[in-house]
């Protein structure tokens, strides 16, 4: 079955690589159709989420919220399964890094870096515009997924460009077999833990909520310069990435003070634009009270 299953992704990925982009986005408007009018996928988790995240928000603003954030989550979905038949002239023109030289100046210093995006916007595209951006080694820690012939094909494309994918399994194995490889470490630090009393708790859109605390576990262990990643979509179909520097000396950091950094950027990133993050995401299913 799951070959089968593997032989329909691989059908779905030609037909995708097939159609130009200038008629891709008609696509990824039926699939919003889709995706929120006849499946309403998730739309419950959504409203949920826009709704306390919002208060101050009326019914209507919260629903006009929702469209739009199904536009920005199919757009998403087509593009990313449009990177496997991208070349590297569309990635580096659709997926630029504006300012390289913040994370160049520690690179040519030979300091391995960790850089934080976050689910906002085009994400799936970072795995192959970092490898043509940067001349040393990246490496993006990702969830392999349940299917192993797709994720083997996923993992080969994604780093077809010069990224190196490694599982979030073998974390403490990929920091410590690279530690001295002058590299990126992209780690997309949005996502809730899975154990409360693992987890650093911050203030984020007005409600308590569990971040990972391996980021900033990593950066003090190995003393790695953190920098937070914004992406914003220009128009559809492309984006431009900046850097900022969260931190340069990790170890001089109060504990928790990394994570809450990383949080309050990406708080302002998404109050921004609220309808570009993944609000589809689970991400207050932990309570704090659970952790004592």
């Amino acid at each position: 079955m799951n070959f089968l299953l593997f032989i329909l992704f691989i059908l779905f990925v030609i037909i995708i690589g097939i159609i130009p982009f200038f008629l891709l986005y008609g696509l990824s408007d039926f699939t919003r159709v889709m995706l929120y009018y006849v499946f309403g996928y998730r739309k419950k988790v959504v409203v949920e989420n826009l709704t306390k995240s919002f208060p101050d928000k009326s019914t209507k603003e919260i629903t006009k919220l929702s469209r739009k954030f199904y536009k920005n989550l199919s757009d998403v979905l087509i593009e990313g399964i449009k990177a496997f038949s991208m070349n590297k002239k569309q990635v580096r023109n659709r997926h630029k890094v504006m300012n390289a030289e913040i994370a160049d100046k520690y690179l040519d210093k030979g300091q391995s870096i960790i850089a934080l995006p976050s689910h906002y916007t085009n994400w799936e595209w970072g795995t192959m515009s970092g490898g043509l951006f940067f001349k040393n080694k990246n490496i993006a820690l990702y969830k392999p997924l349940n299917n192993k012939w797709v994720d083997r094909f996923v993992r080969w494309s994604r780093s077809k460009y010069g990224t190196e994918l490694a599982s979030i399994y073998k974390t403490i194995e990929t920091f410590e077999k690279n530690k001295d490889h002058n590299s990126i470490f992209i780690l997309a630090a949005d996502q809730s833990p899975s154990k409360s009393n693992r987890a650093v708790w911050v203030d984020f859109l007005g409600r308590e909520t569990a971040f990972l605390y391996g980021p900033e576990k990593y950066a003090k262990k190995y003393d790695l310069p953190v920098l937070f990643v914004d992406i914003q979509r220009v128009k559809r179909g492309h984006y431009e990435l900046t850097f900022s520097v969260i931190t340069d000396h990790p170890g001089d950091m109060p504990d928790g003070e990394i994570t809450r950094l990383y949080a309050q950027k990406l708080e302002e990133v998404i109050l921004n634009k609220p309808e570009n993050w993944l609000w589809s995401h689970r991400r207050w299913k932990l309570k704090k009270e659970d952790s004592k």
